[in-house]
């Protein structure tokens, strides 16, 4: 900072740098500058000569001489007059000095306020910069996301569109071979008539020829073609072992089964049979509910048949049972029952006698029947899974009928075979199994 002082004899003229013009015209008068340095600021002091003070002067002398004449007592006041004076602008320049410094000051502070101000701004720029650049990442991130989701999309309605045509094929294969469906069970139902009418005919023809010489008999034989039970059927004179068919009882379905007319004295229905592993008797609970299988062969009668029979009358249970060492064995119940469906089929047995153990390997008191998909036993392990299909395994028990079926030198430590514990223990899975009831009163 520049500052420019004038001086003219008794009077000071003080300008800032920034009064230019008027520095300019006082240049013109005539005059001698002398700069002094003060800290950061330059100080010029401008003295007119002499001739331009004239007139300064002689107001002076004028002033002076009004008094008195001049003489050497007069300057000596004249001088200490001006020396006052020149007393009076030191001490004003001084406080234009301290009054310029604390402008200085003033000046430096906001001088550094504003590089402060300028630094924080460009921190601040700086900053922005940054987030502008993320922001400018997460921008391009965001899209390239939002074509990624679009491809997914795009891939998953093909994927839609392609399985909706599947689906369509399916439902019109469905629809086909649900017209199939109807067509071969009309001809089953034919066929079950013609089978129906040629069973009477045969019946028929054993009537007669059991009975040659009875007339009314023969008629009475005639309009019986089904029976409740096996034992119905041999008392009737059918005493031929074979497939017979039977009523459901307090229903109009028919059942076929496989009737044991010799046995013990015959009129055994057939419930159960295994023999050669035919069968898969790993079965669900509405299979074992309706029966499976071929009454010629290996098959379950049907719980729910089984539950009606035996709850209209006492029946006895014969379980006969076969090693693959050509030895037999049987196990007989002189009261036999099935609960229903509400309490789980369980199973009610008394009176053991038999060759297949002095204690009986169906479980007491009765267990509840359980297959693959209803476990009813009293094990968490759910027996039926373990061990393989329908029984009632109480705690898995020791005794299964409708295991696997493992042919010879395959059927030791078998634990979920064919197995019964109080004959030949719990890892011996059994070559043949035969589960027969008919009326205690037969």
């Amino acid at each position: 900072m520049q500052v420019t002082v004038y001086f003219c004899l008794g009077c000071c003229i003080f300008l800032a740098s920034g009064y230019n013009s008027f520095s300019k015209s006082m240049e013109t008068l005539g005059k001698k500058q002398y700069q002094v340095q003060h800290g950061s600021c330059s100080y010029t002091f401008l003295l007119p000569e002499a001739d331009n003070c004239r007139s300064s002067a002689s107001y002076v002398s004028n002033a002076v001489q009004r008094d008195a004449p001049l003489d050497y007592d007069d300057s000596v006041q004249r001088l200490q007059l001006l020396e006052n004076i020149m007393e009076n602008n030191t001490q004003w320049l001084m406080k234009v000095l301290n009054q310029t410094t604390r402008l200085e000051l003033q000046l430096l502070e906001h001088s550094l306020s504003t590089n402060k101000l300028e630094r924080q701004i460009s921190d601040q720029t700086s900053e922005i910069t940054k987030l502008q650049e993320k922001n400018s990442f997460l921008e391009k991130r965001v899209l390239e996301m939002e074509d990624k989701h679009t491809l997914q999309l795009k891939s998953i309605k093909d994927e839609k569109d392609q399985l909706q045509v599947l689906v369509a094929r399916q439902n019109s294969i469905i629809e086909e071979l649900e017209k199939q469906l109807v067509t071969a069970t009309v001809n089953n139902s034919v066929l079950q008539k013609q089978q129906h009418d040629l069973m009477e005919t045969v019946h028929n023809l054993l009537t007669m020829i059991s009975t040659p010489n009875s007339k009314n008999n023969f008629v009475a034989k005639e309009e019986q073609i089904s029976f409740k039970d096996c034992a119905e059927a041999f008392k009737s004179g059918l005493t031929t072992s074979g497939i017979y068919t039977l009523t459901v009882p307090n229903t109009a379905q028919e059942k076929k089964a496989y009737c044991d007319m010799e046995t013990g004295g015959g009129g055994w229905t057939i419930i159960q049979r295994r023999e050669d592993g035919s069968v898969d008797f790993h079965r669900t609970w509405k299979e074992y509910k309706m029966g499976f299988g071929d009454p010629a062969g290996e098959y379950w009668l049907g719980n729910e048949f089984v539950s009606q029979l035996t709850n209209q009358k006492r029946y006895v249970l014969k379980i006969h049972l076969k090693d693959w060492e050509g030895n037999e064995a049987y196990s007989l119940y002189e009261h036999f029952s099935l609960a229903n469906e509400e309490l789980k089929y369980r199973i009610y047995l008394k009176g053991l006698t038999g060759t297949a153990g002095k204690i009986s390997s169906i479980s007491q008191p009765g267990n509840d029947f359980s297959t693959k998909d209803a476990d009813n036993d009293k094990c968490i392990c759910k027996c039926s899974q373990m061990l393989t299909g329908g029984w009632w395994f109480d705690a898995c028990g020791p005794s299964n009928l409708n295991g696997m079926y493992y042919p010879l030198r395959q059927n030791n430590n078998k634990f979920n075979g064919i197995k019964w514990y109080y004959w030949k223990g719990s890892g011996y899975s059994l070559k043949a199994t035969t589960m027969m009831i008919r009326p205690a009163d037969f």
